[in-house]
């Protein structure tokens, strides 16, 4: 009898996400500390990581994950456990990290649900241990919301500043940089709606959220060249810019099935399963015409494309040996681009 009961009560755990495959019923978290997010493991989550854990942070596009960046970051995990970080889904991403790439001892997922959860001890002593982190995809807004300001946040900013790695693809990496696009009015905003008015409602730009030393001045766009976001980025650029009087700031456009990661020491690689590029959008001064309502011009912003064999330096963001570079000019919210004799994507 006690035997059903036990198997009765650990299906029905499974059943709401207190425990994933591989967990043990002790080990769950109680209940009364659980409000507002869903837990999931899968590995031996008390095995000490076989090596040593080393910075770097991977940012990626979204879409298929290139498999060797992730590589790249299990290993500066100290191929330990990776703690996964979402507001959306389940135990996709944990199960692609052991089962399909393997190399690490467990994996985590928290998916939240409520900004409660950001402040939870259990939550907080998961990320606190983790070896490296992951910040899945789905609706950065969501993240804004449960983790901007809270013990989650600060806790995410010292797992960076301790030397450990750190990634995101698509809304995990829309929050990666010093500024972010936030989605915060519930859509996702194209080029020529950006384009058409840069100051609008529509763009929500959200700062004072993650701080890390080597995005500090960009902000990062996902599922780039796919869904054509070269406007939207460049829109971005320019409010940044009016608003707080800045002419160094820097845009990152990362390609879907394609990562750009950063080693401690601030180099740069590309990693892709598609031939997909790193963009590199670097504005000189402010645009020509920005104000409410107005369609945006801002003439001679220059791009560089970063492919699998270039490098860039994040200290002065410098490249060697570029994949292509070109000129966007957005004249009364119209984007042309003029590439230079370089390859072009």
């Amino acid at each position: 009898m006690r035997s059903s009961l036990m198997g009765f009560l650990h299906s029905a755990l499974l059943c709401v996400g207190l425990i994933g495959s591989g967990a043990a019923l002790a080990d769950a978290p109680a209940p009364a500390a659980r409000e507002g997010y869903q837990y999931f493991e899968i590995g031996d989550v008390a095995k000490a990581a076989p090596g040593k854990t080393a910075p770097g942070l991977m940012l990626v596009g979204g879409g298929d994950w290139p498999y060797d960046a992730f590589r790249w970051l299990i290993q500066r995990a100290g191929n330990g456990r990776i703690v996964i970080l979402r507001a959306s889904g389940t135990v996709e991403a944990q199960n692609e990290f052991f089962n399909d790439i393997g190399g690490i001892t467990a994996a985590q997922t928290i998916v939240f649900s409520d900004r409660r959860a950001a402040s939870d001890p259990a939550v907080l002593d998961i990320v606190a241990k983790a070896d490296g982190i992951f910040l899945a995809g789905g609706d950065q807004s969501n993240y804004v919301r449960f983790w901007q300001g809270t013990p989650l946040n600060r806790l995410l900013d010292e797992h960076v500043r301790k030397g450990k790695p750190l990634g995101g693809t698509s809304a995990g990496l829309a929050i990666l940089g010093e500024y972010s696009y936030g989605a915060m009015d519930g859509g996702s905003l194209v080029s020529a709606d950006a384009l058409k008015d840069p100051t609008g409602p529509q763009l929500t730009l959200v700062e004072d959220f993650l701080h890390f030393v080597p995005l500090r001045r960009v902000i990062t766009d996902s599922h780039f060249d796919k869904r054509e976001r070269q406007g939207r980025l460049i829109a971005m650029l320019a409010r940044l810019a009016r608003e707080h009087s800045r002419s160094d700031l820097v845009g990152l456009g990362i390609d879907e099935y394609t990562a750009l990661c950063v080693d401690g020491d601030g180099t740069a690689r590309v990693f892709s399963g598609n031939g997909g590029y790193a963009w590199l959008f670097q504005p000189r001064g402010q645009a020509q015409v920005y104000a409410p309502g107005q369609p945006l011009t801002f003439r001679n912003v220059p791009v560089t494309g970063l492919g699998t064999g270039s490098l860039l330096h994040m200290k002065d963001f410098r490249v060697e040996r570029p994949a292509f570079s070109a000129l966007y000019d957005v004249e009364a919210g119209r984007l042309v681009r003029r590439d230079s004799a370089a390859a072009k994507p």
